[in-house]
Formats: C-alpha cells, sequence, structure tokens
C-alpha cells in the first residue's frame, strides 16, 4: 500500500515554513537536503523537517497539503510545536546531510 506524506520544512532560522506533500519522504527529504531540486525550498535553504503526516489517500494528501498551506504561520507553529517542541530535524539521521 502506498503512502503519501505532508510535511513542513525550515531553515536553521526557524525563518521560512515551506508545506509540501510527497510519496516518498526519504527521496524527498534527500532531494532538499542536497538541493537537487530548483525553486523556493532550495532558494531559502529548508532543509530542516519539523513536521510531516501520512496517509494512504493520495487526494486526503493534497488537501491537506493545500489546508495547511492556508494557514496562519502562527496555527503553523502550534501544529508543529503539538508534535516537534523543540523544532528538531526529524530527517536528520537519514543520511548525514546537515
Amino acid at each position: 500500500m502506498r503512502q503519501y506524506y505532508v510535511y513542513i520544512l525550515t531553515n536553521r532560522k526557524q525563518g521560512v515554513l515551506y508545506t509540501g506533500v510527497t510519496n516518498n519522504l526519504e527521496r524527498r527529504m534527500y532531494e532538499h537536503k542536497s538541493k537537487l531540486i530548483p525553486g523556493f525550498a532550495s532558494k531559502y535553504n529548508l532543509k530542516k523537517l519539523v513536521y510531516f503526516e501520512e496517509t494512504i489517500d493520495v487526494s486526503a494528501a493534497i488537501t491537506r497539503e493545500k489546508q495547511i498551506k492556508g494557514w496562519l504561520r502562527k496555527k503553523k507553529v502550534t501544529l508543529i510545536e503539538k508534535q516537534n517542541p523543540d523544532w528538531k530535524d526529524l530527517s536528520e539521521a537519514w543520511y548525514g546531510i546537515a
């Protein structure tokens, strides 16, 4: 069964938040950390995975991504801090790439 992930990235300063969706979180984080895909996340050095949730329903994942993207920053911070109060990089140990 396929998994889909909605995730939030930030940078070291925790200044910018990026919300995305993928069907392979480890691969996608490798792409972000290695800056393999040009765009918003690469431009703002967003390599720190601070939140994610998973589902088996691709439509639900896309809907949730759009929902979170529409929120004010304060609501996103509350969501992150419920799961990850210290804003740790949840993917830090996956590759050895800072």
